[in-house]
């Protein structure tokens, strides 16, 4: 595997209506590959940069369509273990009313340290990571740990989005859990709304007085903008206007357009902060206007 971007974490097949229309209703649907890692794995990829994902499928028919989804978005799927004893996980879509899991038990799960150990890292600049790797299973948590320790031994940043996923774990938990992940990592995205839930802070500057040494933070605030602190100086970058037809997916899109844009300087350079700004919140119009988590222009197969 050779790939400036690495993304590691659960991704499970995603059934979701074609149009926006509620689930119950809908008659025909789309079957795709969705998972917060290797989304962002894929818009990485669409904008030129070598990316891979790294996870556990099952060796069943799900995990075959997402590894041909997701090696179809360009992305290196070629260390993806196939686990014979557990399932792919599903998810399931009701446009702008959620979404339905069905993860208990599968591949990812069962995720652990030793996995961490068998991932090479040669030519990786960035690692991209997410919370929910840390709620799916007790030995998926040790393996975000050991993953996130091994590659800041070996000089590769760690991208850290919080993703907190209030169906899996309750705010008091999650936020006394994923505060110590955030706080080492070398770029943290997270929702205003979502910190104020985990965090109890209510905007941007309280966010970056809660993680203070976080090198790169990203504090997104839905359809009003992002503010990205760097050091010492914070810059805001308004959102593009988009027709939203659904959500889920969109804070996926950004972090692959902010990253990207991290990925284009050379390894000891700075782009204007207010450019990846402006490249994430370009990918993510292109997923708020469809019901997939991926721009649907872009899909190939």
């Amino acid at each position: 595997m050779t790939a400036v971007l690495l993304a590691a974490g659960e991704t499970m097949a995603m059934v979701a209506p074609r149009t926006a229309e509620r689930l119950h209703a809908a008659d025909a649907f789309r079957v795709d590959a969705g998972g917060a890692e290797s989304n962002v794995a894929g818009h990485v990829a669409a904008l030129g940069h070598s990316a891979a994902w790294f996870s556990r499928l099952g060796a069943d028919p799900l995990g075959d369509r997402i590894l041909n989804r997701l090696a179809a978005r360009g992305i290196d799927v070629s260390t993806v273990v196939r686990d014979a004893a557990h399932p792919t996980g599903l998810y399931v879509k009701d446009p702008g009313h959620g979404v339905h899991y069905y993860r208990a038990g599968s591949a990812a799960s069962f995720l652990s340290a030793a996995d961490a150990d068998a991932v090479d890292l040669a030519g990786v600049r960035v690692l991209h990571v997410s919370g929910i790797t840390a709620i799916i299973s007790p030995s998926a948590a040790e393996f975000l740990e050991r993953l996130m320790v091994r590659a800041h031994a070996a000089g590769v940043l760690v991208s850290f989005d919080v993703n907190h996923r209030p169906n899996l774990w309750d705010a008091e938990t999650a936020g006394a859990v994923l505060a110590p992940f955030a706080a080492r990592s070398d770029i943290v995205f997270v929702g205003r709304d979502e910190a104020e839930r985990l965090w109890g802070t209510a905007t941007a500057e309280e966010v970056r007085a809660l993680l203070p040494d976080v090198p790169e933070l990203v504090v997104k605030d839905g359809g009003h903008g992002a503010t990205a602190f760097v050091g010492d100086e914070a810059v805001f970058e308004p959102a593009l206007r988009v027709d939203v037809i659904e959500e889920v997916g969109a804070g996926d899109a950004f972090a692959g357009g902010y990253l990207a844009t991290v990925l284009s300087d050379p390894p000891e350079g700075n782009a204007s902060i207010d450019r990846r700004l402006r490249a994430g919140h370009a990918r993510a119009a292109l997923v708020l206007a469809t019901t997939s988590d991926w721009a649907e222009e872009e899909e190939q197969v």
